[in-house]
């Protein structure tokens, strides 16, 4: 009798918990709603009660009532800008209040990690002490919404750092171009601003990119039918992936060459780095088999060794003399790892690891001053060369089957991180993402103009979308008609084919060997230059000179721009010139007047096209009078 009395009172308190009215995780204290627009409020109360709503700017009530579950919905017509006000939803049972919100402009900040990178954190925007402390900015406030993923579209978002708060010293763990670009927007127009950061370092846009919309995209047809199949269920599509994988590893293995961890390799003898750094190619995916001799003293032999290899991009097998010690995976998770004292022999020791590189960057991911072996007092350092062999290239393969695990299925953080958020009238879209897609570029075209329109369906708006286009990054080269990352950075340019879009270069911007690099305030200058241009009346100069015409002169070529150009140097840098069979050249390219350059190479006679700053890290140095980086751009593309 008392168990059943207890459960009664379990069950009676459990109902009553959920009769409270709840709320989605965006609508918090210290909010930005945007000015003179019209703001959906969601929640639950009690099952078919009156739901009364009274926002702080309207002295109206307004009523609306729960369903038989306790859904409800309400609109708000919103102010200008102005605040603090609060807003009171209350039913029968309970009464929710939401303060010290502010009326103003509200954008929503997403992309990978350059988007992602913090003003402080895991890493540090340039000038990041001047940043934070100066980051005191009650008019400027930060959403950031927490990582998840999920395989259907949600109704809530889950947050960091309790919902929104105010832009201070301790909340800059936050991306460093959303809040820059809230200060700089805040200064000019002296209004409160709002900025949503739903970012993750990594990710491809498709998994930023609804079912419906994917469905026109090619590439998707297997992950698109597996979730249908599996009825969008986690654990169904987890099954049918690891029976996938098996299979296609099983013929990977089978394709590769075979190579004992024990044998001596002969192959390339390069530095401990990433596979891309390295000369393997940026689009390289596979496995690589990678080898060092450690020399151990004598009084050493039989000890246990500790191991640390830094992280390694994505997989490793790692082994000594032959035998299999550890296996690791996780793109920036370090490895230390414990050898046996039996396996450990006097002098020369085989240390070999074998990496699978399935996606994007691969191999030792360092850092590689931190890469070691420790046997009993003796520090054996393990960053310098190894020798390398390529034990299977994955490109000559089948597709492998798409991961459901983390953030890079396709549509997952569409469903988990934008889809809750409808209800929240923004006024734009500020975008950076293009990395995790570089050697698809064919497919980004029609996947980023999806994604847009996408994303614009689900608010139903039209509102501005703003994106940066990728920096520089890796080796320089002269001469490099064959870029992935000028290929990806001329895809992304096409979505300017929408409506109401504009790019934002960061092509001089960027670092060769840092992938981000730390000035962010340029991009964020960038950006608010566009929006204070475009979307509120400023006189910003935010645009750079276009090229607008082409004319074959024999063995010159002739181009007109749309603005006057300005050169950071004596010489005219950046430009490639080619010919109908695809040979390329570097150009020599002079002013004929402000808007106008001609170029030519004495080894191109039949010049066809030329190409600006098309290289993975480019050196091009044409600006507008303004500042403004021209853009990269093909005649050909």
């Amino acid at each position: 009798m008392d168990k059943l009395i207890l459960l009664l009172l379990i069950s009676t308190a459990f109902v009553v918990a959920q009769a409270k009215v709840v709320l989605p995780s965006y609508i918090t204290d210290n909010m930005v709603v945007q000015r003179n627009s019209v703001m959906k409020i969601t929640g639950h109360a009690s099952s078919g009660s009156k739901v009364n709503v009274i926002a702080g700017w309207d002295s109206r009530s307004c009523e609306v009532k729960a369903d038989s579950e306790g859904k409800f919905d309400i609109s708000l017509d919103t102010p200008d800008a102005g605040g603090p006000y609060s807003i009171i939803i209350a039913d029968k049972d309970s009464k929710v209040k939401v303060g010290n919100v502010l009326s103003g402009e509200l954008w929503l900040c997403s992309g990978q990690s350059n988007m992602e990178f913090p003003v402080e954190g895991w890493t540090s925007v340039m000038d990041a002490d001047h940043v934070v402390s100066t980051a005191r900015n009650p008019d400027i406030r930060l959403l950031q919404v927490k990582k998840r993923v999920a395989f259907s579209p949600q109704d809530d978002i889950e947050t960091n750092m309790g919902g929104w708060v105010e832009a201070a010293p301790n909340t800059m763990d936050f991306s460093a171009i959303a809040y820059l670009y809230a200060k700089e927007l805040r200064d000019s127009l002296k209004v409160p601003v709002g900025v949503i950061d739903a970012t993750w370092g990594g990710t491809p846009a498709e998994a930023w990119t609804s079912y419906g919309f994917l469905k026109g995209v090619p590439g998707f047809e297997g992950e698109l039918s597996a979730m249908e199949s599996c009825g969008f269920d986690a654990s169904r599509l987890r099954e049918n992936y690891e029976k996938e994988m098996r299979a296609w590893m099983k013929f990977a293995q089978k394709g590769g060459e075979e190579i004992r961890p024990g044998d001596k390799l002969t192959g390339n003898v390069l530095p401990a780095d990433y596979f891309e750094r390295i000369g393997f190619g940026n689009g390289f995916d596979g496995i690589v088999w990678v080898q060092k001799e450690i020399d151990v003293p004598a009084e050493d032999a039989g000890k246990p060794m500790t191991l640390k290899l830094g992280a390694i991009d994505d997989e490793d097998v790692t082994y000594l003399n032959g035998v299999e010690v550890a296996r690791g995976s996780g793109y920036n998770t370090p490895r230390v790892y414990t050898v046996p004292g039996n396996i450990v022999k006097e002098g020369k020791n085989i240390l070999t690891v074998r990496i699978s590189d399935f996606g994007g960057e691969g191999g030792f991911a360092g850092p590689a001053e931190a890469m070691v072996a420790e046997v009993g007092s003796v520090i054996i350092p393990l960053g310098g060369d190894w020798t390398y062999k390529v034990g299977v290239d994955f490109s000559s393969l089948p597709k492998k089957p798409a991961s459901i695990e983390g953030s890079s299925y396709p549509t997952v953080l569409y469903n988990a991180m934008i889809h809750p958020l409808r209800n929240l009238p923004i006024k734009g879209v500020l975008w950076y993402l293009g990395c995790a897609n570089v050697g698809r570029a064919e497919q980004y075209e029609t996947l980023f103009k999806s994604l847009i329109n996408n994303w614009r369906d689900t608010w139903d708006s039209e509102f501005p979308f703003y994106f940066v286009q990728l920096a520089g990054w890796l080796a320089p080269q002269s001469v490099q008609p064959d870029s992935e990352w000028a290929a990806l950075r001329n895809a992304q340019s096409k979505a300017l084919q929408l409506p109401n879009t504009a790019m934002v270069s960061a092509i001089d911007l960027g670092n060769p060997g840092d992938i981000h690099p730390r000035d962010k305030q340029t991009v964020a200058h960038r950006l608010a230059l566009t929006a204070l241009g475009r979307d509120y009346g400023f006189d910003t100069n935010y645009k750079a000179p276009q090229c607008i015409s082409m004319q074959k002169m024999g063995n010159k070529i002739v181009l007109k721009f749309d603005d006057d150009l300005t050169v950071t140097s004596v010489a005219i840098l950046g430009f490639i010139i080619g010919n109908a069979d695809g040979d390329f050249d570097q150009a020599v390219a002079r002013m004929v007047d402000s808007r106008t350059l001609e170029l030519y190479s004495p080894l191109v006679k039949k010049p066809v096209c030329v190409r600006y700053d098309w290289a993975d890290f480019p050196n091009g140095n044409l600006y507008s009078r303004h500042g403004i980086p021209v853009a990269p751009f093909a005649t050909d593309k």
